[in-house]
């Protein structure tokens, strides 16, 4: 069996879209073979693209050859945004997209991603993993033409600048990239700094140049960018747990026979400890490459962090909806 990987020039990219929705052909079974395509953002190192390769290799496996998934990494297929706008329209299969970008979509996301409202990565992937407490939210993605498949785990994120930051009085006037969200810039402002969006690409520049103070990412991104270099201290803030997403066409999934469906649902649920466990190996590697490129990893009052932004759930947690998502995640708390 074969990780199907493809790293495509922008040309290679618009004739594959041309093509249609999926590659076709005897797959020796007597049936037709199906092969769907899935677009990422980041590496085939990441531990999303792990996961996702060794789900393509079980499902190709348990279909006899009939299905199996292609990578499309490094953002071949366009920003996370516009593979949405494919997964959409039906010229893309499936998108593993941020779960920020699903709140311009149904506000109510935003109570999945409010600043700790989880105590760990397997809190996290079981209360995002479990239909009864998110069936409805991710439902009310089909009118827009989107299913969620599965939540995957992106990482705890925290505070890096040049000193550390062990307090909310640490952040005082501190300006630190956030993700573009009034959310997210009201939650730095609660933790004690000053919330900057702005794109990832212009943060290392900026803290160089002195346009902003600092980030706020998790290890993988800190170590992989290079902000170690010009943030030297990463400091455990541990103020935020955002999930991804696998979303697909729902022509496409319905498409499937319940069978394959039923197939698909089970690899799925095992790619999510998949994808947990070879988080957890690349935040250590990350730490070590870090701390050899000269960064120091610091030990904050996560107690005083999580009580300063405790405001931010009772501004944001404000219909039926949302407080019955926040009540099961608060009762899934081991």
């Amino acid at each position: 069996m074969h990780k199907r990987i493809l790293a495509a020039s922008a040309a290679a990219v618009l004739a594959l879209s041309l093509a249609g929705c999926a590659s076709g052909g005897d797959s020796g079974s007597g049936g037709e073979s199906r092969v769907f395509r899935v677009a990422f953002n980041q590496n085939t190192e990441h531990p999303q693209a792990q996961a996702i390769l060794e789900l393509s290799d079980k499902l190709e496996e348990a279909t006899d050859g009939r299905y199996s998934l292609e990578l499309f990494p490094d953002g071949t297929l366009g920003a996370q945004e516009a593979t949405i706008e494919q997964v959409q329209s039906g010229t893309i299969d499936f998108a593993l997209v941020a779960g920020s970008l699903l709140e311009s979509f149904n506000p109510d996301f935003s109570v999945v991603n409010l600043p700790y409202v989880y105590e760990s990565p397997e809190h996290q992937m079981s209360v995002l993993n479990d239909r009864e407490i998110v069936g409805d939210l991710y439902d009310s993605l089909l009118e827009d033409n989107m299913k969620v498949l599965t939540a995957y785990h992106g990482g705890v994120r925290n505070v890096y600048t040049d000193k550390a930051i062990e307090t909310p009085a640490d952040l005082a006037g501190a300006k630190i990239r956030v993700i573009g969200s009034e959310t997210n810039v009201r939650m730095m402002e609660l933790m004690g700094g000053v919330g900057t969006p702005m794109a990832q690409d212009e943060v290392y520049t900026a803290i160089q140049s002195g346009v902003i103070d600092g980030g706020e990412n998790n290890e993988l991104i800190y170590s992989s960018l290079s902000h170690d270099e010009i943030a030297p201290f990463y400091s455990s803030t541990q103020h935020l747990m955002m999930p991804d997403y696998l979303v697909a066409s729902p022509t496409v999934w319905d498409g499937l026979d319940e069978e394959t469906r039923g197939i698909f649902e089970e690899l799925l649920t095992e790619s999510v400890d998949t994808e947990l466990a070879a988080f957890d190996t690349a935040v250590s590697e990350a730490k070590a490459a870090s701390e050899e490129a000269g960064a120091t990893f610091v030990e904050s009052d996560v107690d005083a962090f999580r009580e300063a932004v405790l405001p931010l759930h009772e501004e944001l947690v404000t219909t039926p909806a949302t407080q019955e998502i926040y009540d099961a995640i608060e009762a899934a708390r081991g």
